[in-house]
């Protein structure tokens, strides 16, 4: 008899006890039902699928937006000694066709997948060799054209079924109840079971103010409330200045954003999980993934462009049931930036068609080529090239991915992977005729397993320490062991990529529906409408309010925010 689920949960994750919903999450998936997860962002929802995987043979194929999500869970999971492996954008051909061909023939228990890998002829050859327990659509927002974050790849999804039988979890963290209809409609479920997290926090006070002196209120409110914190604003030259200002004000606060080398990056996220840096500023990208329970406080510098995007973010506070608070501030220029935002967002038709010529020519792509295929995309260098601001040159991007005909990712980061592509005894031989390079031959056969069977993540930096050289000189090193054909060895990538979804059309045959992009825009602007009225609240509960904005109509007054306090009201 397999373990039970609790049985999973503590000799894995180390807990006794789940949290609410997660196990009635886990016995729907259990018994095989088609279900739908509404959790709050830090419900675990990751563990909804993970457990019940574990307690079944077979994998679980998990579709993610999100590189760097899957690279933090499929680390997590293969530190506790779970076998999961990660497709997305920026590999190699011959990696993809590795990894697919081990996941079907190993112990594999978690394949990650971006939603573009389902629509690649590759994968679908080799879906039916998987055997697939459950099907686990994370952010399933993603899959309604009405949601705020519409990727249509995850339609492929529902074509899964076709080839798949195993049931479907699908899990968000913030829907409206038009957008769980689009979900259960676009993944095709079956009869799903429906759970939904509570909506309110009684430990999160949630405040508005209207300043203009917004970096002297943050630290205000900083120097009021002791503890970690997040500050988010809109752009990268925001985040530098806003954190230069409050170390001048005596606030040690780090500015984080996609601009900075990786190392670096890594380096100020280690430093405020471990409390060494308390303040991060930064843009939305930061937090996503990231288990840090005892935020006391995350503070919008500028508002978000959607409710949905504000309780996400906001909710990063508190996890830890101790008091925390949420800020949104804004001033006169974001009521008249909030105001643009649908025409800006959402290019005209006329300016959406040459840059996408221009696009297909900077990749240097042919009429009918580049389907099912990545490219490095250089957005500094394409921006200079053809003389576009790179605010226009993003947002027509997103356009173009939600007419299905490309994406982008910017935070791309595949490590250098190396695997061994000749027989022991030749290596052997080898050794003898060239000593020098035998320590790094042993460090590279000691410290990586399954480095003969498959390309294997190493890093240079420690096969430097093993070896005594430095890393430069290890770099060198691989490359002449490759020259010898002895290794197939690619350095890591730290470079933005581009998908293209769709063979490049001729010019006059590029087709924009312009229904759909008439009213995504009004979608989009009805979003813009509710974030600047959650910030006009003057007598709701702010609690309440956007509980019933995700369709909780029960939700009580909190007492805790500032209208609540305000009026004098107690917790209901």
């Amino acid at each position: 008899m397999g373990q039970t689920p609790r049985e999973i949960l503590k000799q894995y994750w180390n807990h006794d006890a789940f949290r609410p919903l997660q196990e009635d999450i886990i016995q729907s998936v259990l018994a095989g039902k088609d279900t739908v997860a509404l959790l709050p962002t830090g419900g675990g929802k990751s563990l909804c699928f993970q457990v019940p995987a574990m307690a079944k043979p077979g994998l679980c194929l998990v579709v993610s937006p999100l590189i760097s999500l899957m690279k933090d869970q499929t680390d997590r999971l293969r530190r506790k000694g779970i076998t999961a492996f990660a497709l997305y954008a920026g590999m190699s051909r011959k990696d993809v066709l590795n990894i697919l061909k081990v996941a079907g023939d190993s112990n594999c228990k978690f394949l990650y997948v971006s939603p573009e890998r389902l629509e690649t002829a590759m994968f679908l050859e080799n879906l039916p060799s998987l055997s697939i327990n459950l099907i686990a659509v994370d952010e399933a927002h993603c899959v309604s054209q009405w949601g705020y974050d519409f990727r249509p790849p995850y339609l492929r999804i529902a074509a899964l079924r076709e080839v798949v039988d195993a049931p479907v979890l699908a899990l968000t963290a913030s829907a409206t109840p038009e957008v769980m209809e689009d979900i259960t409609d676009k993944l095709q479920l079956r009869q799903p079971a429906v759970f939904r997290g509570p909506f309110t926090r009684a430990n999160l006070s949630y405040s508005y103010f209207s300043t203009e002196a917004k970096v002297q209120k943050a630290a205000d409110i900083l120097q009021k409330v002791p503890g970690s914190s997040i500050i988010y604003c809109n752009t990268r030259r925001a985040a530098r200045e806003i954190a230069e200002q409050l170390n001048r004000l005596s606030i040690p606060a780090g500015a984080y954003h996609a601009g900075l080398a990786r190392e670096e990056r890594n380096a100020l996220q280690d430093a405020w999980l471990k409390d060494r840096q308390r303040v991060i500023v930064a843009t939305n990208a930061f937090g996503m993934g990231i288990d840090k329970p005892d935020v006391k406080t995350v503070i919008h510098f500028h508002p978000p462009e959607s409710v949905e995007n504000y309780y996400q973010e906001a909710g990063r506070a508190g996890r830890d049931g101790a008091k925390a608070y949420a800020i949104l501030l804004c001033d006169g220029q974001d009521r008249a930036r909030l105001k643009a935002l649908p025409d800006v967002r959402y290019p005209s038709i006329e300016k959406i068609r040459p840059v996408y010529q221009q696009l297909m020519n900077f990749l240097q792509l042919p009429v009918d080529s580049g389907e099912g295929n990545y490219y490095d995309f250089d957005l500094g260098r394409f921006t200079e090239a053809f003389s576009i601001d790179t605010t226009t040159t993003l947002n027509v991007i997103k356009a173009l991915e939600q007419e299905g005909l490309m994406s982008f990712q910017q935070q791309v980061f595949l490590p250098s992977s190396l695997r061994f592509t000749t027989a022991k005894q030749v290596l052997y031989d080898f050794e003898h005729d060239h000593p020098a390079l035998q320590p790094l031959i042993h460090a590279l056969l000691r410290t990586y397993e399954g480095i003969f069977d498959r390309p294997t993540p190493i890093k240079e930096k420690q096969l430097a320490f093993l070896t005594g050289k430095d890393a430069l000189q290890v770099t060198k090193d691989l490359v002449e062991l490759q020259a010898y054909h002895l290794i197939d060895y690619t350095p890591q990538k730290d470079t933005p990529q581009v998908y293209v979804s769709r063979g490049r059309p001729a010019a006059e045959e590029l087709y924009i529906d312009p229904v759909g992009h008439r009213l995504r825009k009004e979608q989009y602007a009805a979003r813009i409408h509710s974030i600047v009225r959650y910030m006009e609240l003057s007598l709701e509960c702010r609690s309440r309010w956007l509980a019933s904005y995700f369709g909780d109509k029960e939700a009580k007054d909190c007492g805790i925010c500032d209208n609540c306090r305000r009026a004098g009201r107690k917790a209901g």
